[in-house]
């Protein structure tokens, strides 16, 4: 990114981080394998986030559509995910990483939940970067969610009423594995994020194919609408 102007740099970026289960099936191991290595390069890429700049950072974790996986991985998910709620919330509080969670509480186990209200206590005061992660996250949920308690006003009215209102829009979409489509993403937030798509799985996206996709985004002109 050397040689971006301030203007030109993201600073609110968000990732759909898929290819877990496809990586696990090339190397021969577990899809829970696929997806603790997934959860680690989250961990590895939100270091490098700091390290570019960025003051947020949003993850899909886990989408309302994924319930229909087998029984089997989603409890695995659900597990790994409290797991690491546990061990690396306070690394991440002592690293100033302030953590949020959005998405439908519905359908996840309550000790889950109790886990995610507790680490976004302890990291409610950091402001390094914040780490949104969406867990149980659909875009048309959120936003029939919203529009369910909208009692009318403008467009600045409604996004108040969206899971996380502090969040910022983000500059940029990132979409691993090859697939080109925004999956139920945060569907009112990225109606002008610039998408940039790359090929490698989830767990093979380094910090070189993050400032990569953070170079292409200052490269581009945004118009808004304009000319």
């Amino acid at each position: 990114m050397e040689g971006a102007s301030e203007s030109d740099r993201a600073r609110y970026v968000a990732i759909i981080t898929d290819g877990n289960g496809r990586w696990a099936e090339r190397e021969g191991v577990s899809v829970e394998e696929g997806h603790r290595a997934g959860a680690d390069n989250v961990k590895a890429r939100l270091r490098d986030a700091v390290d570019f700049g960025l003051r947020e950072l949003t993850v899909y974790s886990f989408s309302t559509e994924n319930w229909s996986r087998s029984p089997e991985e989603v409890s695995g998910l659900m597990a790994m995910f409290g797991e690491r709620i546990d061990r690396e919330t306070p690394e991440l509080h002592d690293e100033g990483v302030r953590m949020r969670f959005i998405g439908r509480r519905e359908r996840v186990g309550r000790e889950l939940v109790e886990r995610m209200d507790w680490a976004e206590s302890l990291t409610a005061a950091n402001e390094r970067i914040t780490l949104f992660v969406a867990f149980n996250y659909g875009g048309r949920a959120e936003i029939l969610d919203a529009a369910a308690r909208f009692t009318g006003g403008d467009e600045a009215d409604f996004a108040r009423l969206l899971y996380a209102p502090e969040m910022h829009d983000p500059d940029l979409v990132i979409r691993t594995s090859g697939e080109r489509r925004l999956s139920n993403y945060l569907l009112w937030q990225s109606a002008y994020a610039e998408l940039v798509f790359r090929e490698e799985l989830w767990p093979d996206f380094t910090r070189e194919a993050f400032e990569a996709a953070l170079a292409e985004y200052a490269s581009r002109q945004r118009r808004f609408g304009g000319r």
